[in-house]
Order: C-alpha cells, then structure tokens, then sequence
C-alpha cells in the first residue's frame, strides 16, 4: 500500500509544481500595468520632470529680458537742517536794463518740511539682444538636455521595474513548487509513519523523509521571505505604500529584438538619450562661448527718464528726457580672451565626449546582444532538462512499484527533478533579465 502512496505522491508534484500561490484578495498586476504606475508615479521620475518644468520657467524668464526693463526709485528724506540754496550776484547774467540777476548775493531757505525723489526709467536694450538671444538658446539647450534627462531616468526606472518584476515571477514560481512538495512530504511523512508503526517500512524512510520535509519547509521560508522583500521593492519603484498586496502574471518567453547586432547598435545610436544628451551639451558649450565672445560688444540702451521732486521749492517739480546709455570695457588685460579659450577647450572635451558615449553605448549594445543569445541557449537547454528529469522520476516510481528499484531511488529521481526545475527557473530568470538589459541598450522605453 505504501508503493500506492508513493507513487501517487511522485505522480502528482511535476504537475502541481508549477501552481501559483497568491490571496485571492490581493491585485494581480502585470508587466505593462507596472511599467505604467512607475513612469507615473516613481519619486526620481517626478524629481526630473520637476527639473524639466523648471528648466521651462527659466527660459520662460529670460525671453523677458528682450523688452524693455522699468526701475523706479524713490527717496524720502527728512531733514536735520533747513536746505539753504545760496545764488550769489549776477550769477545767472547780466542783462541790460535790468543788470546783474539777482541783483545781490541771495539765499533761499526751503525750511524742515520732509522732501521727496522720485526717478522712473524705462531701458531697452539694443546691442545687448544679440547677446540675449544667445542666453535664450542656451537656455533651450538646458531644457532639452533636462528632458533627456528625464527620458533617460524613465528607461533607468522602467529597466529597474522590469527586473524586479522578473524576479518576483521567478520566485513566486519557486514558492508555489516549494509549497506543492510540502504539502506532499507532509502527507508522504503521515503515510510512512504510519507504515513504520507497521512494521512495514524502515524507520530510516521515515527519517529520510522528516528530514527532507524539515529541508523544504526552510527552503519554503527562504523563497517566501525574498519574495516580500522583492515585493516592497517593486511597491517603491511603483511609488505606493510599500505594503500593497499584489501577485504578478506570467509572461511569455517569446521575445521580439533586434535579428542581428548592426541594426541594434543602429537603433541604439537613434534611441539613446546618452547620444542626445552628449549631442546637447555640444551645443551647450558652443552657445557658452559665443555669448562669452559677445562681450566685446558695447552695451548700448535707449533710455527714457522721468524725475520729479516734492518739499524742494527752488528745484523743477517735474522732468522728463530720453537719451541712449553705453557702457563699455574697451581694455581687460586679456581676461576675455583667456575665458574665450577656455571656452573653446569645453567644446574639444565635448565632442571628445561624445565619441566616447557613442563607443561605450555600441559596447554595452554588443555585450547585452551576446547574453541575450546565451541566456536563450541556456533556457532551452534546461527546458530539456527538466523534461528528462521528470521523464526519469516517472520511470522511477513505476519501477518502484514493479519493484524493481529501491525507494530511495525515487527519492533521489524526485531530487534531481527539483534541482532541475530550479535550474530552469533561474535560467528563465536570467532571460528575462537579459532581455530588460538589452532593450534598455537599444533605447526602448
């Protein structure tokens, strides 16, 4: 009776070792649901869309600097002393009939009352907008490399989703075999028990089985606390309370890439934000030297004024002119032209840079293609693995019960199943992994 028992016991596990355990209640999210609440809602996304937003309202600033800038000033004064204006004769000329204005020394006293200045201008840059216009360039190169930025955090972020997501399925696999063969050792345990009590088995099967069920109940709470930890991870890239239940669907094994490594490394160098971003900061440094070379230019504004005095009796109440303002440095020791060369020299280490950005990307393409191809080798050698080892564990178990081999032989069948299953399911963890590498390589989001 104890041969039924095993053989039932054997029979079952290759099949309802790949059952999934999961609370009914909790979500069941998939891949694509995942990658949709990270791009949304991930904190160092959003951190990079704040700096793009930013960069928006900084250029946004400056396109202001093109009009007209108004400053107003006003100065109000309470004096310690009376304001004496002395005019001495004839100081402002002499006319005939009349002589000397004034006639004698005069002073005027405008006594204690508090005094007020107004001043308004209004300035309009003029010399200045070709300068203005290249700080407004600048600025848009700023804000397209903040939105690279931002493109190359997302694919970071959803690469990282992708191989938690991975993992979790890989373990969540593993939990849902581990508890399946518990549940088998625990009835397997029961049934020899009772047989040893029987005097119809040994007692070292009995102890061989504790021990493997006590094995299995540790390799079980290994598996099942790794795949909390892998879970709260996943809730962190998502962006949500970290204690959110959920369980993850399989996904297919099939993949679609690139069919051969020139046209990934072609794709890589259209998709990669790295590229454009190197492409940028080019632009970057050469706008930076030509708003540096501008300075030479005189600064020259129309300027209109406008002045007004309250509490003084002897000045003009009010006063208003236009007139152009220059400001120039026509000699600075060479200093410009020593920060003109190291202008130039930013722009060399630029494209230096970005000869070794596109390098380094047709590197990682390259290296990510070749374990993509192994991981695909290596998965479909375990697939055929496993299918040996449960071939074996069925020829086993019916020779067991033909008595033609040992109990223990079926033990070590059901083993090397496992070991094989496992085998499997971190070869497809390593797939799944390598395919995430590779299209974050070739640039897909």
């Amino acid at each position: 009776m104890i041969k039924i028992a095993v053989l039932c016991v054997f029979l079952f596990l290759p099949v309802s070792g790949w059952s999934q355990t999961a609370s009914t209640t909790a979500e069941t999210l998939t891949l694509e649901r995942a990658i949709e609440l990270a791009l949304r809602e991930n904190r160092q996304i959003k951190h990079e869309k704040f700096e793009f937003e930013k960069s928006i309202d900084k250029l946004a600033a400056i396109t202001t600097r093109r009009l007209p800038g108004f400053d107003i000033s006003v100065l109000q004064l309470q004096w310690f002393n009376p304001l004496n204006f002395r005019f001495d004769r004839g100081v402002f000329g002499t006319f005939p009939g009349i002589g000397p204005v004034p006639g004698v020394d005069t002073e005027v006293q405008s006594g204690r009352s508090p005094s007020a200045f107004v001043m308004a201008t209004a300035t309009q840059p003029l010399t200045q907008l070709h300068r203005i216009g290249l700080g407004i360039k600048l600025s848009e190169v700023t804000r397209d490399l903040a939105n690279e930025k931002l493109s190359r955090q997302q694919r970071e972020i959803v690469n990282q989703v992708k191989r938690s997501y991975y993992s979790i399925l890989q373990l969540q696999s593993s939990l849902g075999a581990s508890e399946e063969t518990l549940k088998l050792y625990i009835e397997l345990d029961r049934v020899v028990g009772t047989y040893v009590d029987q005097q119809i088995v040994l007692a070292s099967d009995s102890l061989d089985v504790k021990t493997q069920l006590a094995k299995e109940e540790y390799e079980a709470l290994k598996v099942r606390n790794t795949l909390e930890t892998a879970k709260e991870q996943l809730n962190h890239l998502l962006g949500r309370d970290i204690r959110t239940q959920f369980q993850v669907s399989p996904v297919s094994t099939a993949t679609l890439y690139e069919a051969d490594l020139s046209s990934a490394q072609t794709r890589a160098l259209a998709e990669r934000p790295e590229i454009r971003e190197a492409q940028l900061k080019q632009k970057q440094a050469e706008y930076d030297y030509r708003i540096k070379k501008s300075e030479a230019i005189p600064d020259v504004s129309l300027t209109v004024g406008y002045y007004s005095a309250f509490g003084v009796s002897v000045l003009p109440r009010n006063a208003a002119g236009v007139g152009v303002t220059m400001n120039w440095e026509p000699f600075d020791w060479g200093r410009r032209k020593h920060e003109m060369d190291e202008k130039q020299k930013t722009i060399e280490q630029a494209r230096e840079g970005m000869q070794e950005v596109e390098a380094l990307i047709l590197r990682e393409v390259g290296d990510r293609f070749r374990k993509l191809q192994e991981s695909r080798a290596l998965l479909r050698v375990s697939e055929m693995a496993q299918a040996a080892a449960q071939e074996k564990l069925r020829v086993a178990t019916i020779k067991y019960e033909q008595e033609a081999t040992l109990y223990k032989d079926v033990l070590q069948s059901q083993t090397a199943l496992a070991e094989a299953r496992n085998r499997y399911q971190q070869a497809l963890l390593a797939f799944w992994t390598a395919r995430a590498d590779f299209e974050k390589a070739i640039g897909m989001l």
